[in-house]
């Protein structure tokens, strides 16, 4: 396929304009409503594809950004966002409801923002619960019972209930036995109804429908209870033990009987507010836990649900046996300021354990292996079972050397099945406080980042202690997550330092596994060695021959930060060294660039800890050209087969590099391998902001073209950029353009955004059983009443003389050569239906919009008034000169009888066939009443004549 091409420059620089953007909807909407002129809210039933668009315009093309915030309660804070013009979520759920928020900006102006709200429409499975009172008691033997059945059923909009007892619809006073109300705390959400002094009438089939008014395409949905005189709520049994203690391993289960209610209730079992153990198996009602642990431990409940009355509910608590965390430590005589034992002096031995349950914690006392039954100068002690953890204490009353020895706690659980803990504590003239010091060479500390390191505290004494590791200089984490780490061996071991890292640490003492006296401590100092960062680490650099230019790397942080040595390299050349001594940058100055000067420079910054580096690339490739996506009226017409498609585009900073001296234009049909490839010479510099255009034609229809447009400079080929271009009928073909609004997308019709409200798509079949009567039409220009036509609704918020105006679509005047200027200015009919009917009618206007007088509407058509209750159809000749569009402006009369519809409208090539008496005068208007009195005056005098 042959592609004739032709270059046009414009020299304005019309191109750099801020973003705008408009959404627009496609999938599968229930219905839009323009709720204000500012928002439009979008309905969507649950499980349906919801597909927005949002078309933009402005250059440099916008970046376009979806985000979506404050849903439903449940997900009040959210954002997601998605760059891309077209937002779809397919299956839609309820929660996915909200304010959705189109944002484009291109770096002009402020961001251009627009908003839909989703409305997602959905109704669940309605449940009824049955709850019942009982009186006081009446002659000694009458009790008054009274049955309420609530249905309830989440929805939105919000649902409608009605009651059904067996065929027989049940209303608000249809029988003194029923009432039937809303709670008002829960006004729309349930529907009660009340059977008062229960009959034997009253026992029957119920059957509650949720309704949602079939919006949507939502049906109705039922559920059906049946009340007899054995409905009852659940009662259930556990056959269990409470509670239930288990040695580590054993298979547990739970038995649950319903042992009552009608109808029969069903059976779940659940564990704290957590899930049950994966493990566990469930069969009718029993649940069985097979070899449990620690972390199966917990509350089971078993709840029966029948929808009667509250729910049944038994719970037992499952203990876990188990030993834990055994720990020892030794007290000097606290009524002596020494922290040494001493003969003749008290110690005391303290021992703790973690049990479970902590009831069956047992210690005993061994000393040398044999066991220790408290006496007077052995006190054996322990701390009340019921606390956390267990403690037992060995006081030994003025110490004698023939006290010295091994003593053992040993602690066990009193039923068995838990491995014993013993902890042995040495007692002897070596039993010494703990003292801690640090090796000369580990502080400071000097490490590389990314190395691994270990900070050291030597402790002395006997027993050692554990030692607790911290930081000294800030409240912050230990590598590990904790705000304290505990050492066995004195040793904190550090992987992967980094630089945030360093600082000074504190060992300390713990009295754990040694002594209770205070802590010793000692500090470590950890200096972290990391190279230089710097600034840019890459960045590219376009430049021109001949010309000067400067780089610069910059230090922003380096340890040690003294003394940094940097080296310049282009390639492998090296071109500088030096020092930074005081300054935290270098630079490199190129006098006059010549074509050895282009590629990559570096410039390294060291230290001991290595370098770090930035990188510029020197080239003299041209910046992308812009395509310039907002051209008037881009795509043309006037072969059967074949079109056109004016390309216009910006070249991005075009005084960075040489001239521009041609492009290369790439073509090629979507799908298609190959391309169709022509270079454009440039004669002229391009000036920044100058639009560029180049007619493509013959273009087959309904192809879609990928084009591909690449800068060529002394250097060579710049940066490309490319496009699709699709056959869209934006502008429509010029036999005739007719619009019945029967389709969603209005024929390519917009509103005029910035006026006070908008014109609303609308059909009789569909229209609010609340609109305004005496006004506006009963169905379409046809008299369907399914067909739809564009109306303005002037009820509230609308004041009087506010404006409404719906656009028509931009056509082309006809040029027979898409290149040349219209010799004659044709001819066109503009025609349309419109109905004014009541009696606060206000104005429709009707004006000419021309591409060439931007921003002056020429009125053609006007009427006012109430024309009665009837389509009458309105015809304009217009002449316009360059691309237009014709302007429907609805106003609001003086109340809220006063809606103003339009339908079929039409634009055709030719003047008008019995065009109206003026086309730029409505038939209302004074002279049009003047013209009509000379008629009929002057068929009066004729019919005189006659006689």
């Amino acid at each position: 396929q042959c592609l004739t091409l032709n270059l046009i420059w414009l020299k304005a620089s019309v191109s750099c304009a801020p973003p705008n953007v408009r959404i627009i909807h496609s999938g599968h909407t229930c219905n839009i409503e323009e709720e204000r002129y500012t928002e439009r809210v979008y309905t969507i039933r649950e499980g349906e594809t919801l597909e927005l668009t949002c078309l933009v315009s402005g250059h440099p093309r916008p970046q376009i950004r979806w985000t979506k915030t404050a849903g439903s309660a449940t997900d009040r804070i959210q954002d997601s966002s998605v760059f891309n013009e077209t937002l779809r979520i397919t299956r839609i759920q309820r929660h996915q409801g909200g304010r959705y928020y189109c944002k484009a900006e291109n770096g002009l102006g402020t961001p251009a923002i627009k908003s839909i709200r989703v409305d997602v429409y959905y109704l669940d499975d309605p449940i009824v619960t049955v709850h019942q009172s009982i009186g006081e008691a009446k002659e000694q033997f009458y009790y008054e019972r009274t049955v309420f059945l609530r249905c309830a059923a989440n929805s939105n909009p919000p649902v409608r209930y009605s009651w059904r007892r067996g065929r027989e619809f049940l209303s608000q006073g249809s029988d003194k036995g029923v009432e039937i109300y809303e709670p008002f705390f829960t006004q729309g959400e349930t529907k009660i109804l009340k059977l008062k002094n229960l009959r034997p009438q009253d026992y029957a089939n119920y059957t509650c429908t949720a309704s949602v008014r079939n919006v949507c395409g939502i049906p109705d949905k039922s559920v059906l209870f049946r009340l007899t005189n054995k409905t009852a709520s659940p009662t259930i049994k556990l056959l269990v033990e409470d509670p239930i203690v288990a040695n580590p391993g054993q298979t547990v289960i739970l038995v649950c009987i319903i042992s009552g209610g009608e109808p029969t209730p069903t059976l779940t079992w659940v564990r704290n507010t957590e899930e049950l153990p994966k493990k566990s198996i469930l069969k009718s009602d029993t649940l069985t836990i097979p070899a449990i642990s620690t972390e199966d431990a917990g509350v089971y409940s078993c709840v029966a649900s029948n929808n009667v009355g509250n729910p049944a509910k038994k719970s037992t608590n499952i203990v876990v046996r188990a030993l834990k965390k055994g720990r020892f430590w030794i007290t000097p005589d606290p009524y002596h300021n020494d922290d040494n034992i001493q003969i003749g002096r008290e110690v005391k031995i303290s021992c703790q354990v973690e049990a479970t349950p902590p009831e069956e914690l047992m210690f005993s006392w061994l000393k040398n292996g044999r066991p220790l039954r408290s006496s007077e100068r052995m006190v054996i002690t322990q701390t009340d079972p019921d606390v956390a953890p267990g403690i037992t204490n060995l006081d030994i009353i003025d110490l004698k050397f023939t006290d010295f020895g091994t003593y053992t706690c040993v602690a066990s659980l009193k039923n068995g099945g838990i491995p014993e803990i013993s902890i042995d504590v040495n007692i002897s003239s070596t039993t010494v406080p703990p003292n801690l010091t640090v090796p000369r060479e580990k502080s400071p500390l000097v490490t590389q980042e990314g190395d691994t390191v270990e900070l050291q505290c030597l402790v002395s004494g006997k027993p050692k202690p554990i030692i607790l590791w911290s930081h000294a200089d800030k409240e912050a984490p230990m590598p590990d997550g904790n705000m304290q780490t505990e050492s066995y061996d004195g040793v904190l071991r550090i992987v992967n330092v980094s630089r945030e890292m360093a600082g000074t640490y504190r060992c300390q003492t713990s009295q754990y596994n040694g002594f209770n006296v205070k802590p010793r401590e000692a500090i470590v100092e950890l200096i972290v060695l990391y190279p230089p960062a710097v600034e840019p680490v890459y960045t590219e650099i376009r430049q021109g021959l001949g010309r000067p230019f400067s780089l610069s790397c910059r230090v922003l942080r380096a340890h040690p930060s003294k003394v940094l040595d940097y080296e310049w390299k282009l390639g492998t050349r090296l071109l500088t060294v030096g020092q930074l001594d005081t300054r935290d940058e270098t630079e490199y100055h190129i006098r006059a660039l010549n074509r050895e000067g282009y590629g990559a420079y570096t410039c390294d910054i060291k230290n001991e800890a290595g370098a770090g580096r930035c990188t510029f690339l020197v080239t003299g490739k041209a910046y992308a050209p812009e395509f310039y996506y907002d051209t008037y009226s881009a795509l043309w017409q006037n072969k059967p087969r074949v079109y056109g498609f004016k390309l216009q585009w910006t070249q991005m900073n075009p005084n960075a590099v040489d001239r521009v001296m041609a492009y290369r234009l790439g073509i090629k049909q979507t799908g298609h391998q190959r391309w169709w490839e022509q270079e454009i010479p440039i004669e002229d510099n391009i000036q920044k902001g100058e639009l560029l255009t180049y007619n493509l034609t013959e273009l087959i229809k309904p192809e879609a073209y990928q084009v591909r447009l690449t800068p060529i400079t002394r250097f060579g080929e710049g940066d490309s950029t490319e496009r699709i271009i699709h056959f869209t009928p934006v502008n429509p073909p010029w036999s005739k353009f007719h619009c019945d609004f029967e389709e969603d997308t209005i024929c390519m019709f917009t509103q005029d955004k910035t006026e006070e409200f908008d014109w609303t798509r609308h059909s009789a079949a569909t229209r609010d059983t609340k609109y305004t009567p005496n006004t506006g039409p009963s169905s379409d220009r046809t008299g369907s009443k399914q067909g739809f036509y564009m109306y303005i609704e002037t009820s509230r918020p609308r004041l009087e003389g506010d404006k409404a105006r719906l656009l028509t679509p931009s056509f082309n005047v006809a040029p027979k050569n898409p290149y040349g200027n219209v010799a004659t200015n044709p001819t066109y009919c503009f025609s349309f239906y419109y109905h004014m009917y009541g009696k606060h009618i206000g104005t429709l206007n009707v004006y000419l919009r021309q591409k060439s007088q931007t921003g002056q509407d020429t009125s053609v058509w006007t009427l006012s008034g109430n024309q009665g209750d009837r389509w009458r159809q309105a015809r304009v000749n217009i002449n316009p000169t360059s691309s237009f569009q014709m302007v429907l402006e609805g106003i609001r009369g003086s109340g809220i009888e006063g809606d103003i519809a339009v339908d079929d409208v039409t634009i055709e090539e030719g003047e008008c066939q019995d065009p109206p008496p003026s086309s730029s005068e409505s038939l209302a208007s004074p002279a049009a009443v003047h013209i009509w009195e000379l008629c009929l005056t002057l068929l009066l005098v004729l019919a005189g004549l006659r006689r």
